[in-house]
């Protein structure tokens, strides 16, 4: 019986799946060279028709495989857009004398951005209608969207192919007018100076897309003509821009994976002078908000969980004139915060939750806001005003669905504005969250967080769906997810593995899961599932796990090292040709990543990294069923590392279970774009992962 014929559904019979061509090819290092079969498959243009050909066969396959479950598909799709409010609208947000808000139209795809001066019964001004920006595209994403202090001209940045390469525009809103203005290749954020007249921005470098210059532009000149403002030689650091809450400063943000640095200028100055708060320091980070005389700073110095510090601004490089605010705590790590003129708000990670805690500037007041459930989200959300009375904060849960609060900082009292609507008859009350500890093989508790429906029995029975991310110290909270209901209502528990390599339980957390100490995010993972399995949370043979990008990572490492674990595997976008692409300085993101996984130039991190590279170490066993999906113009994982690592599992496994390669062909690194388009790649993995266990509905 061929592979084709065994992963067939019953009573179909495929074509044989593609097999890539084997071009030897020696991909070179100080450590000796490496022979890579596969690398044909990188093509940077996008253009080879022999790539181009592979792919498209790809997506055949995967359309012939999953053609018995169309009707499944259709009616997936149906229930995960059916839970959305058709003509959904973000909470308003008060900014100069207008209230601005995005809204949906019934059936479209994209945001409409809008906003009503003095007051919500005020007429409604369009600025931007996604929808019709997007006509013509098959791609189309709206970066960041600004308003001038004054109120007249808009700015926003636009992406049309999904390789985030922001081209900056700006119209004027007194007359609807788009002006001439076009800057290319830039990131997504930017900001206006004082003068109305002035966008700062970064440039991006056209190969790498790395962060590498600030410039200013001038309305009405040519991008060409547009200033350096500042370079960034150092190609590790990634380089944001932003502005203080109270307007004054306008800051250049420098951080690696261990160390950062911030500029500051005033924004009324017409020279725009950046001078820098602090010079970067090995291993010490910091993050500036402004308040008076003072700089409120988020800093890492002498406190691996973060301490809040004020200084005064002139002297802020000078640490002798460094107050605590808050001092450090081993048992709490302060994640972000917000500056208002008599309250400090910080998002703290504390027993693993990310919670809020408000401090008076004045007095003893320190309050954290209270929460029932024992896995929850208690997420700050920043917004405009230094003198506003209130704090906004979103409160969710894997059972709750997104709720926005305004906090009366003088009064402690909540204020709900909205509940993120879910539709379809859903009930938050038929759900039960669980907040429990999995003991890894070195003795470490791994937090996990699980929901499921109330009636289905935890008696080793059940499917589980298994999720984790656990790099870059980027924690995973347990948030409410509209998609995830069509699991649960089939039977499924669902499981969030706070594996090592995210922050949840500060920052040890994550060096234990970088560099030299990566496998431990693998190996909790598999322990997760082991302890899953022995408290009978779900049944040994029906596991399901799913990554994207550094999660795919993870998804690739247990799929090599613990395949006998899981039923299948959903990988998203994953980095699995870990050692390739790290010695290559041209690819985007790789000297920014040093610090992350490690430089293979050097033995010690090359002889690691390729102990665990999943496409270094696809072996000759049976695999999962797997369903690898990818972008062709992903700018932060190249779609060419999944097709690579698809390739070779074709050729080696020993298994006749399903292996299915989607490519969206015209993506980023998030897939599609548009509110609903996603859903169609969700309701295939789910169609995926239910007709492997045999459910037809």
């Amino acid at each position: 019986m061929t592979a084709a014929a065994s992963a067939a559904p019953a009573g179909t019979t495929l074509p044989a799946p593609p097999i890539a061509a084997r071009h030897p090819f020696d991909v070179p290092s100080p450590n000796g060279a490496r022979r890579d079969d596969y690398y044909w498959l990188r093509d940077d243009t996008r253009q080879s028709k022999a790539v181009i050909d592979y792919l498209q066969a790809e997506n055949a396959y995967r359309d012939a495989f999953m053609a018995p479950t169309a009707d499944l598909q259709e009616k997936l799709y149906a229930e995960l857009v059916a839970r959305l409010k058709p003509d959904d609208a973000s909470v308003p947000t008060f900014d100069h004398g207008y209230w601005y808000y995005t809204r949906f139209e019934p059936g479209l795809d994209y945001a409409i951005y809008a906003r009503r001066e003095g007051s919500m019964a005020a007429p409604e001004q369009v600025l931007l209608d996604g929808n019709a920006m997007a006509q013509g595209h098959e791609y189309f994403q709206v970066g960041d969207v600004e308003a001038s202090p004054d109120g007249k001209l808009l700015a926003y940045t636009e992406d049309d192919v999904g390789r985030r390469q922001y081209t900056l525009r700006i119209k004027n809103l007194e007359t609807g007018v788009t002006l001439e203005d076009r800057v290319p290749n830039v990131e997504g954020e930017f900001v206006w100076a004082a003068d109305n007249r002035t966008l700062v921005y970064v440039e991006k470098d056209p190969v790498t897309l790395l962060s590498v210059r600030v410039r200013k532009h001038h309305l009405g000149l040519a991008a060409s003509e547009d200033p350096l403002v500042y370079e960034e030689k150092d190609h590790s650091y990634y380089m944001g821009i932003g502005k203080s809450r109270s307007e004054k400063y306008l800051f250049i943000d420098l951080h690696s994976t261990q160390q950062s640095e911030c500029r500051f200028a005033d924004a009324t100055d017409p020279d725009l002078h950046f001078r820098t708060v602090l010079a970067r320091e090995a291993n010490l980070e910091y993050h500036v908000e402004h308040l008076g005389d003072d700089f409120i700073i988020r800093t890492n110095w002498r406190a691996p969980n973060f301490r809040i510090i004020r200084t005064p601004v002139a002297s802020s490089a000078d640490k002798g004139t460094w107050q605590d605010v808050i001092a450090p705590r081993d048992d709490a790590f302060i994640q972000d915060f917000e500056v208002s003129k008599d309250y400090l708000a910080v998002n703290e990670r504390s027993g693993g939750l990310l919670k809020m805690r408000i401090k008076a500037w004045q007095g003893a007041s320190d309050a954290l806001i209270d929460a029932t459930e024992p896995a929850y989200t208690t997420r700050l959300v920043h917004t405009p005003g230094i003198d506003s009375p209130n704090l906004r904060y979103v409160y969710s849960s894997l059972a709750t669905p997104r709720t926005t609060y305004d906090y009366q900082l003088r009064t402690g009292q909540k204020e709900i504005k909205k509940v993120d609507a879910v539709l379809g008859g859903f009930n938050a009350a038929n759900y039960r969250t669980e907040f429990v500890h999995a003991k890894a093989r070195d003795g470490k508790l791994v937090p996990v967080s699980i929901v499921h429906r109330i009636n289905v029995p935890l008696n080793g029975t059940a499917p589980i769906y298994q999720y984790a991310y656990g790099s870059y110290g980027a924690s995973t909270n347990p948030e409410f997810r509209s998609d995830w209901v069509s699991l649960l209502d089939r039977g499924f528990v669902i499981a969030i593995a706070h594996v090592r390599g995210g922050q949840e339980l500060g920052r040890q957390w994550f060096e234990d899961g970088r560099l030299l100490h990566k496998k431990n995010t693998f190996t909790d993972f598999i322990d997760v599932t082991e302890f899953l399995i022995a408290h009978r949370y779900c049944a040994k043979d029906k596991v399901f796990a799913e990554g994207g990008s550094a999660g795919g990572l993870l998804m690739g490492a247990i799929a090599n090292m613990a395949p006998q674990e899981y039923r299948g595997i959903i990988a998203y976008v994953p980095f699995v040709d870990v050692v390739t692409t790290m010695l290559d300085e041209s690819i985007p993101l790789t000297s920014n990543e040093f610090d992350q996984w490690g430089n293979p130039q050097q033995k010690v991190y090359y002889d690691y990294m390729l102990s665990y590279s999943p496409y270094d170490n696809v072996a000759a066993q049976n695999y999962p069923a797997m369903l690898v999906i990818t972008s062709l113009w992903d700018s932060q994982v190249q779609y060419y590392e999944p097709a690579k690592w698809v390739a070779k599992l074709r050729a080696t496994k020993t298994d006749h279970r399903p292996l299915i390669f989607s490519v969206n062909m015209a993506g980023g690194h998030a897939g599609k774009s548009g509110r609903f388009q996603r859903y169609h790649e969700t309701a295939r993995e789910y169609a995926f992962i239910l007709h492997e266990l045999g459910i037809g509905n």
